[in-house]
């Protein structure tokens, strides 16, 4: 059973095949799918796609790179939403994709911050764990996640030091890890998948983003996650059953709803 943890399924990009792509998923062994929108405009996108889809499971957050376009109102927005979907057979099992990104060069930080601030309280109300994007911005992420205590969640994409890495599992995360472990030159990426403590870590695609060597430059989609598990079982020394089996129960440790994702 492999669980990807970080998946934009509702994206524009998969509009015309995602029927056979979420199958060739399946096929793969890929049993549950978590959707993270990235703004308001998103939701009911990712709404209607986990209701369409067998053991997929929505997020709803604001991405860090979309908080230009966003207001006071989209906070209301995203907390009276989680609020009225809380019950209901499509219930979020996260907040997110939010955090920080200060990699991009026309950003605004403050903004980006006061944004992820509300959020993580929005979270912390509601009790629910939150998908992280940390993109150049570790430190400050970890600043807020002590001032802000929230219920764990998963660091996205993780590419921080050793120490940081700690410093997530100390509060309760997992680290995300994917398509940029297979390229031989992510040297740092690839020793920490292979040597931080098996129960902290967790299998994403991003897709249609971030694809694996084989796909370099083209969309990324939920079925490479067989193979990427096969990888991260390689520099593990693990079998690939067997690591598809912890990180699915880590998986489901961090996002308990996602058990009920049917």
């Amino acid at each position: 059973m492999l669980i990807d943890t970080h998946c934009h399924l509702a994206a524009a990009e998969f509009a015309a095949d995602r029927d056979m792509l979420v199958e060739m998923a399946r096929l793969a062994g890929v049993s549950s799918i978590v959707v993270p929108a990235v703004d308001v405009t998103s939701f009911a996108k990712v709404h209607d796609c986990c209701a369409r889809y067998a053991g997929c499971a929505p997020a709803y957050g604001i991405h860090p790179l979309y908080v230009q376009h966003a207001g006071p109102d989209d906070l209301a927005t995203l907390r009276d939403w989680l609020a009225r979907a809380s019950e209901g057979p499509q219930r979020p099992l996260a907040l997110g994709e939010i955090g920080l990104d200060f990699f991009v060069a026309d950003r605004q930080d403050e903004r980006q911050e006061s944004f992820f601030v509300e959020q993580l309280r929005i979270a912390r109300d509601l009790e629910l764990p939150v998908l992280l994007h940390v993109r150049r911005a570790v430190d400050q992420v970890l600043k807020n996640l002590r001032r802000i205590r929230v219920t764990g969640g998963i660091a996205h994409a993780f590419n921080g030091s050793r120490q940081q890495a700690e410093e997530f599992i100390r509060l309760g995360f997992k680290l995300g890890f994917g398509g940029a472990l297979t390229y031989p030159g992510s040297t740092r990426i690839r020793r920490l998948a292979a040597t931080l403590p098996l129960d902290a870590i967790v299998l994403e695609t991003d897709a249609p983003d971030m694809p694996p060597a084989w796909l370099a430059g083209r969309r990324n989609t939920p079925e490479q996650l067989s193979r990427i598990n096969a990888m991260l079982a390689e520099l593990r020394g693990i079998d690939a059953s067997e690591l598809a089996k912890v990180t699915a129960f880590n998986a489901l440790e961090v996002l308990p709803r996602l058990r009920s994702a049917d």
